[in-house]
């Protein structure tokens, strides 16, 4: 719904479609994959730990209108905020440390189109659930899971909540036992389940960085179709 370093918002399509009526990631983020094509009209439930972002997700669930985010104030280039909602549209992860912030180029621009964006699809998420805590408080139901850590060492530092607090074989066990569907995403050091590959990205600067996927379905048809 708003800018979050790391969604998944351009690269939704690549993951299988939900096969089931709830989905629930455990991980919220900025919830792109729920937010992609049609998924948005089931029953989406959030988990997040950053209190921050909660409150975000919490706000725009049960309180904000359209017209009121219309309204908010753009950034302007130059000049400093302590808004985290205006923070978390800086184009890092370490913007979750920050208690204030330079308005840059790049941040009123994302700024501006995160702005724009989240007033015309607001609609979409008002019937959703939001949770504060961490990836185990999500309820125990059969559903399609989008499991989007921070991934794992380097590629995952950065986060308030980032990979060093995140036990990864606990994470396995505990993504194992979900009943339903695991759409479980992870970059090139993610050893802890069979990840496969899903894509390869590139960036404006030219490097490229690869996504790795683990899925799972009660359903052998479509586990066997996937790869």
């Amino acid at each position: 719904m708003f800018y979050y370093y790391g969604r998944k918002k351009q690269i939704a399509k690549h993951y299988p479609l939900p096969n089931f009526e709830t989905i629930i990631e455990p991980f919220a983020g900025s919830a792109a994959y729920s937010l992609y094509g049609g998924n948005w009209k089931r029953k989406v439930i959030l988990v997040e730990r950053d209190e921050r972002v909660f409150e975000i997700w919490r706000w725009l669930i049960y309180y904000a209108t359209a017209s009121e985010i219309k309204s908010l104030p753009d950034l302007k280039i130059g000049e400093k905020s302590s808004e985290f909602l205006h923070i978390v549209h800086a184009a890092t992860k370490m913007a979750f440390h920050y208690k204030t912030i330079k308005v840059t180029p790049v941040l009123a621009r994302n700024w501006a189109i995160s702005k724009r964006y989240m007033s015309d699809n607001l609609f979409k998420i008002k019937h959703w659930q939001i949770i504060h805590g961490d990836y185990t408080m999500a309820p125990h139901i059969e559903a399609t899971w989008f499991i989007d850590p921070p991934y794992k060492d380097d590629a995952g530092k950065g986060y308030r909540y980032g990979s060093h607090l995140i036990n990864y074989q606990n994470l396995a066990i505990w993504s194992k036992e979900r009943k339903g569907e695991i759409i479980f995403c992870e970059g090139y050091q993610g050893d802890y389940l069979p990840f496969k590959p899903l894509l390869e990205l590139k960036s404006v600067a030219g490097k490229t960085s690869k996504e790795f996927i683990y899925y799972r379905s009660n359903k052998a048809s479509q586990q066997l179709s996937l790869f």
